[in-house]
């Protein structure tokens, strides 16, 4: 009982900020997310700062940044600044034809001339080695959370939608830290630059900026007043696996657990400290369920009815991982001390991350447990610690709508094995584990 202890007076000693009840609100569908953002714009009085992985340039990207580009003409003392990934923005979609966001933004900036700020934040030299992943809007004094990105799918513009977790904090403290945190510690910095600005510079052009960059990153966290209270948010960042505070925060979490854990991830590839975590869970007797995604729910997936390239093989290698850990914990799901919900839902897609421990804890994060997100993305979560189980009802709600679409796993035979894979993802998966490629593979997914 140690390491549980432990981990209860770590979580007892971290800061936080205290907030009402009333000022934290689930939000439980993605048009609603988009409804509830575009209101808050266009009510913005002093500042709107948009942290994303990106804003594609499409149907809701337009309309997103229409109203940033009307609201900052409408009142021309709003500070609008936008975060993108620096390099995300400057490539065309995997598989598709076309080039960056990057002269989408510069067309809408020569179009409208209103002064909204699109900067992008090189986290590391090159896309694959590790992104801006980091979450949360501050307009005026609120927070508004969710781990998707912007775009037509995340925000279910047409027919589709990719399902995600949405919140909204009031807290002036919680907004200002978010702020500074995005102002003095990312926009300050020489490696960051305009995208919305002709003659942007190289990732080789800015490589040692890039490189000191990186390193400041591994020491910035949110700075803020912490008080006591019975409900009190904690904000945190982390890159790398080292002193992390977010994967610190999260394994003392895990380990804090008494009665039950309740997991969200989109694909199913654990660190292996998490898989720790859990096993111990099980062990001491916890209640764990884990919610991810369907393979056809992945945001990778190609249907066999349309033109195969390799990363479509992604949501097939997710599932191997799965069965292999199933049938590890087959006693566990036995017993019903373990469930494993697979999600799906039609054509529409599953992007839910995060955590719910006992009746007192929430992570709201875009954290995808899995080792990219633990060592190689700059990353970000809002820690809840409710004391009094007043935001109880509201989160229950939270869960029994993510269970929705879900259906669990009860042996490990339910996922399906490899050779019932398409032809084409077999022959690939085996050319993979030939190379015994699959762990090098893991760390970067």
């Amino acid at each position: 009982m140690a390491q549980p202890a432990r981990s209860m007076d770590f979580l007892a000693n971290l800061p936080g900020v205290p907030v009402q009840a009333d000022q934290l609100q689930v939000l439980f569908s993605a048009r609603d997310y988009k409804a509830r953002m575009l209101e808050l714009i266009s009510q913005a009085q002093r500042r709107i700062y948009i942290v994303a992985l990106y804003l594609q340039e499409d149907d809701a990207g337009r309309e997103i940044l229409q109203a940033l580009h009307q609201a900052k003409l409408v009142r021309p003392e709003l500070d609008v600044k936008i975060l993108v990934d620096f390099h995300r923005a400057q490539r065309g979609l995997i598989g598709k034809a076309g080039g960056g966001n990057h002269t989408f933004y510069q067309q809408m900036a020569n179009k409208h001339q209103s002064g909204v700020e699109i900067y992008g934040v090189p986290v590391k030299g090159r896309e694959f080695l590790g992104v801006l992943h980091l979450k949360g809007f501050v307009i005026d004094d609120t927070v508004l959370y969710s781990g998707a990105s912007i775009n037509d799918v995340y925000l279910h513009q047409q027919d589709r939608y990719r399902y995600d977790r949405y919140h909204q904090i009031e807290s002036q403290e919680l907004a200002n830290s978010m702020a500074d945190y995005l102002l003095n510690g990312i926009i300050a910095t020489s490696a960051v630059h305009r995208l919305d600005q002709v003659d942007i510079p190289s990732a080789k052009m800015i490589k040692s900026e890039i490189a000191s960059f990186k390193r400041h990153l591994r020491t910035l966290n949110y700075q803020f007043t912490a008080s006591e209270g019975d409900l009190t948010v904690t904000p945190l960042a982390g890159l790398g696996k080292k002193q992390n505070p977010l994967n610190n925060s999260i394994h003392h979490l895990l380990q804090s657990a008494d009665q039950s854990v309740f997991i969200c991830t989109p694909y199913f590839n654990f660190p292996r400290s998490v898989t720790k975590d859990i096993t111990q869970l099980l062990k001491r007797g916890v209640t764990i369920t884990i919610i991810v995604g369907d393979k056809t729910a992945n945001d990778f997936y190609i249907p066999e009815d349309q033109p195969f390239s390799i990363i479509g093989a992604v949501p097939y290698l997710y599932e191997t991982i799965l069965r292999k850990f199933t049938k590890r914990y087959q006693r566990f799901i036995d017993n019903q001390q373990l469930n494993i919900r697979l999600w799906k839902h039609d054509h529409h897609s599953f992007h839910l991350k995060g955590m719910f421990i006992d009746q007192r804890y929430a992570m709201i994060t875009g954290n995808n447990l899995n080792p990219r997100a633990w060592g190689r993305d700059l990353e970000n979560g809002l820690l809840i610690n409710d004391k009094t189980g007043q935001l109880a009802d509201k989160f229950q709600q939270e869960q029994q709508q993510i269970l929705t679409h879900s259906k669990r796993l009860d042996h490990y035979t339910d996922v399906d094995e490899q050779k019932s894979y398409p032809e084409k993802v077999q022959r690939l998966l085996k050319r993979v584990q030939r190379t015994q490629s699959t762990l090098i593979l893991r760390n970067f997914l």
